[in-house]
């Protein structure tokens, strides 16, 4: 009985690698020629690298280079704020006879500029813009991301109403979340009231050195003006002392 069934299990695992054999056989087939393929664009990839003289740290090197350029372009305020949070925030164009705007910007690398109601943080739209670079110096029309935060700020800076003009506006929340930008505003709120407050730390630590080198310059004074006292008083002790030319001696006869 356990040989008979033994044979029968044998019988089936055969049948069944048969039937799954042309399956498995595909299964393999499909694997290597997934990897012949991956092979082959890499070495295309690799080729055509070669042939452009494709560096990797050449993207690397441009970033640093166009990060130093946005920051001997614009104030140290904007330059932390991008260094620090990644985009920039530069204020409308005010009516005439207002002081300020009621509106401003915020500057992403390579996503629209949104504009928002500095008052109330409310979104009011986006606006595309792209500024290619058709030299195409580093294999790609796309800028470095500083150089491209660096061109929306320049075109706001220079003719905020022509660049509106001429980028397609759409609603909150077609290319950006509504809840990033939200919390990219909170971000900016808690970085501004941070740096106030680091401001006022140091000018407060500021004053302290300042009046404690006073301190230390009038205690300065103080102790020479007391030398100087003392110097005094010795020389006119030792006048006094000294006994005058002649006293005490006698006449000749």
């Amino acid at each position: 009985m356990v040989l008979a069934l033994g044979a029968t299990a044998i019988v089936l695992a055969v049948l069944l690698w048969e039937l799954s054999l042309p399956r498995v056989r595909a299964l393999l087939a499909s694997v290597v020629e997934t990897r012949r393929s991956r092979r082959a664009r890499a070495g295309e990839h690799a080729g055509h690298a070669q042939r452009m003289g494709y560096d990797p740290g050449r993207e690397r090197r441009a970033e640093q280079r166009a990060r130093a350029l946005l920051r001997s372009c614009v104030n140290d305020e904007e330059w932390s704020m991008y260094r620090d949070l990644g985009f920039l925030r530069i204020a409308g164009r005010a009516p005439q006879g207002t002081p300020a705007a009621p509106y401003a910007y915020l500057i992403y690398p390579h996503r629209p500029i949104v504009a928002y109601l500095t008052d109330s943080g409310a979104l009011l739209s986006e606006y595309c813009v792209a500024f290619p670079d058709h030299s195409r110096p580093y294999g790609s029309t796309r800028l470095p991301d500083a150089d491209d935060v660096l061109a929306k700020w320049m075109a706001l800076a220079a003719d905020e109403r022509r660049l509106i003009a001429d980028a397609n506006m759409h609603l909150p929340g077609r290319q950006l979340d509504p809840e990033q930008v939200r919390d990219d505003l909170v971000r900016l709120a808690r970085w501004e009231h941070e740096r106030l407050a680091a401001d006022r730390d140091r000018v407060a630590a500021e004053g302290e050195r300042v009046a404690a080198a006073d301190e230390r310059s009038a205690a300065r004074r103080e102790r020479l003006a007391r030398a100087a006292s003392a110097r005094h008083a010795q020389t006119d002790g030792a006048w006094i002392a000294r006994p005058a030319r002649g006293a005490g001696s006698v006449p000749a006869q």
